[in-house]
């Protein structure tokens, strides 16, 4: 099936970026950012390229050619592909930056029993601003990316809307942008879905980049073993946090763990204790060392409280629109009755419990397919 590709002007943002003709690609080395540069070339776009240098996968004892944001090849595969475009192209060096923000607030949470994610963080304070900060620069007033969300308006308030293919959006992890990030990007991926994308990367004969493969969950941990990255990172973990308790619910000692950092909420698997019956972590108390095994059942919660609130389509939670939640980026939203206490932080209630509401993950609210907020589950 041959592609017609539409001109993105959808929104009231992207009528006024029609008038725009120069804009900076976010180029990764995959296919989204390309075929995201493809486009807007072929639409008659200014275009200039952008790759940020997050990380040195040698420096981090991985082999040369671990793929990744930012990664060597990354950054060669982007360079190649703005080549045949016939786009200039930069690298922009962030890994001060990344480790400062991204890295550290990784540990942190992990030391803290709290599970994080490592995108909510790197999105706002290293990939979009250090884009935006480079795109102003090379005097471009928007930046493009291969985000599969849309960015609508509302009373001069931008907030995220589900992309067309509902199994690639990427609105959960992008809760936490910023009114005026969100003001000069643009995602022209968003009425896309992934098939056609690939489809329409065969069409224009690149067939290699049709079949890459997509990049691993953590683009820093490319072996995707967090605990051997803790362990690297801090050596004296093991004399920090060592060995504690497996308890029941009542308490009851169960026998031991490696150290509460290498267990996270709803684990089952590599627990290395046998019981008679599955058993799940079902939480971690940093201050004694002690990480509790329960049932299924014992995972479900009725209700959670959510803090670092980022309002997008409204400025508080309506009282009057039927709220949705996703509390992981893998799961359905379901419906919940949302409690402000303060601008920062609310209680969220279910009318059915959900299970496993993990500490350091994000709760991000919908009405229908429009963003209203996001925040970290405490």
């Amino acid at each position: 099936m041959h592609i017609t590709v539409m001109r993105i002007s959808i929104t009231k943002q992207n009528n006024l970026l029609a008038m725009t003709k120069k804009i900076a690609v976010a180029m990764s080395g995959g296919i989204d950012s390309s075929i995201t540069a493809l486009l807007l070339k072929e639409q008659g776009y200014d275009l200039v390229g952008i790759t940020l240098r997050m990380w040195d996968a040698v420096a981090e004892g991985y082999a040369e050619t671990s793929a990744g944001c930012g990664s060597s090849q990354a950054i060669a595969d982007a360079q190649e592909f703005a080549k045949k475009l016939d786009v200039p192209h930069y690298v922009v060096d962030v890994q001060e930056l990344f480790q400062e923000h991204v890295v550290a607030d990784f540990i942190l949470n992990y030391i803290t029993a709290r599970t994080p994610n490592p995108c909510v963080v790197c999105n706002p304070n290293v990939k979009f601003a250090a884009m935006l900060a480079k795109a102003h620069e090379l005097g471009c007033d928007y930046i493009a990316t291969g985000h599969y969300s849309q960015i609508s308006e509302l009373n001069n308030r931008y907030y995220f809307t589900k992309a067309a293919d509902e199994s690639k959006d990427q609105s959960y992890v992008l809760w936490n942008l910023s009114q005026e990030q969100m003001r000069h990007t643009m995602f022209p991926l968003g009425k896309f879905k992934k098939s056609e994308i690939k489809e329409l990367a065969e069409e224009r004969g690149f067939t290699q980049l049709a079949q890459k493969r997509e990049s691993q969950e953590i683009c820093f941990i490319p072996d995707d073993d967090y605990r051997s990255f803790l362990r690297k990172k801090l050596p004296h973990l093991a004399d920090l946090q060592g060995k504690g308790n497996f308890v029941n619910t009542a308490g009851k000692i169960l026998g031991q763990h490696d150290g509460f950092p290498f267990y996270t909420i709803g684990q089952r698997k590599g627990l290395r204790i046998a019981l008679g019956t599955p058993a799940y972590v079902t939480h971690i108390d940093s201050i004694t060392n002690t990480v509790t095994l329960g049932t299924k059942d014992d995972l479900l919660a009725d209700s959670i409280h959510v803090t670092n609130l980022n309002f997008q389509k409204y400025t508080e939670f309506p009282t009057d629109k039927e709220l949705m939640v996703k509390i992981r980026y893998n799961s359905p939203a379901v419906p919940c009755e949302v409690i402000q206490l303060t601008a920062d932080g609310c209680v969220v209630n279910f009318p059915e419990k959900v299970s496993a509401p993990t500490p350091g993950q994000s709760a991000v609210f919908y009405e229908g397919n429009d963003v209203i907020a996001g925040g970290v589950i405490i």
